[in-house]
C-alpha cells in the first residue's frame, strides 16, 4: 500500500487475504494501522462529494475522500485523513450508521483507493456495506464502548497494528482482543472468495460460452464474435456433424 493518500493501493504483502479461489482472492484477515473518523451518521456525500461522481472511472477518487471535510477555503483542516500520523493506515474506525444516505458506490471506491482494507464501526448503512463487500472490504461491527476505546487507542498510539479477523469475527490491537460481528452473508462471501461477481464470471467464461452454445436461439457467429470468447472452439454445426458421424 502506498503511504500517500489518493495513490492506488498496492497489494499488502503482509495480508493473509491473498489466497486464490477461482480467480477471486479470499479475505480472511486484514491488518494495518488505523485511522479514526469520529461521528455518527456520516453519509456518502461526506465520504465523497457529489461533484466527483462525474468521473468516468473510479481511478484517482482516493484523493477526494472526505474532501469537503478535509479542506476549507483551500486550506487543510484537522480531519484525520490529513493527519500525517495516519498516512498509510488501512483500517478505518468509525461510529454509528456510517455510509448512510445515497447508495453511491463511489464512497467505498474512494476509501479503497485511499488505502482502506477494512472498516470497524458501531453500525453501517446496509447498501454501503454491500458496496464494500463488492470490493472485498470487510465491515465489522462492535459495541459502542469497544469502538470508542479503539478510537482512543489509535489516536494515542497511531503506530499500533490492528488485525481484523473475518473468520473469527475479532479485532485485535496491542494486547486487546474485541469480539466483533461480520454479517453472515458477507463473511461467507469473503472467506469463500465469491465476493467479486465480475471476476467470478471472467474466471468461468469457458463454462458461460459453452452454455451459450447450447442455446438454440443464439447464433454461433454472435458467440464467437463476443468479447472474451475462448479461441479455437468449434461451433455447434461442427459438433453436431461429429456427433452424427460417431453415432452412425
Amino acid at each position: 500500500m502506498s503511504d500517500e493518500p489518493g495513490a492506488e493501493p498496492e497489494p499488502d504483502a503482509d495480508s493473509d487475504s491473498n489466497a486464490e479461489t477461482d480467480g477471486v482472492p479470499t479475505v480472511e484477515v486484514a491488518s494495518g494501522t488505523g485511522v479514526p473518523v469520529r461521528g455518527n451518521d456520516i453519509d456518502t456525500d461526506q465520504i465523497i462529494p457529489a461533484r466527483y461522481l462525474k468521473a468516468i472511472t473510479f481511478d484517482g477518487l482516493g484523493e477526494y475522500a472526505f474532501y469537503d471535510q478535509r479542506f476549507e477555503n483551500g486550506e487543510e483542516t484537522d480531519h484525520p485523513f490529513n493527519n500525517e500520523r495516519y498516512q498509510g493506515a488501512s483500517i478505518l474506525v468509525v461510529n454509528a450508521n456510517f455510509g448512510c444516505g445515497s447508495s453511491r458506490e463511489h464512497a467505498p471506491q474512494a476509501l479503497d483507493r485511499w488505502g482502506i482494507d477494512a472498516i470497524v464501526g458501531e453500525s453501517f448503512a446496509e447498501i454501503f456495506a454491500g458496496n464494500c463487500l463488492a470490493l472485498g472490504i470487510p465491515t465489522v461491527t462492535a459495541p459502542v464502548q469497544d469502538i470508542n476505546q479503539l478510537q482512543d487507542h489509535v489516536e494515542e498510539y497511531p503506530e499500533t497494528e490492528i488485525a481484523v479477523d473475518v473468520a473469527n469475527e475479532t479485532v485485535s490491537y496491542g494486547e486487546r482482543l474485541l469480539e466483533g460481528t461480520v454479517d453472515t452473508a458477507q463473511r461467507t462471501a469473503l472467506l469463500e472468495g465469491v465476493w467479486d461477481t465480475t471476476e467470478l464470471l471472467k474466471s468461468n467464461r469457458k463454462a458461460i460460452f459453452e452454455t451459450a452454445r447450447s442455446l438454440p436461439y443464439i447464433e454461433d457467429a454472435a458467440i464467437e464474435g463476443a468479447p472474451g470468447a475462448p479461441a479455437g472452439s468449434e461451433d455447434r454445426s461442427a459438433r453436431s456433424e461429429a456427433t452424427g458421424a460417431s453415432e452412425n
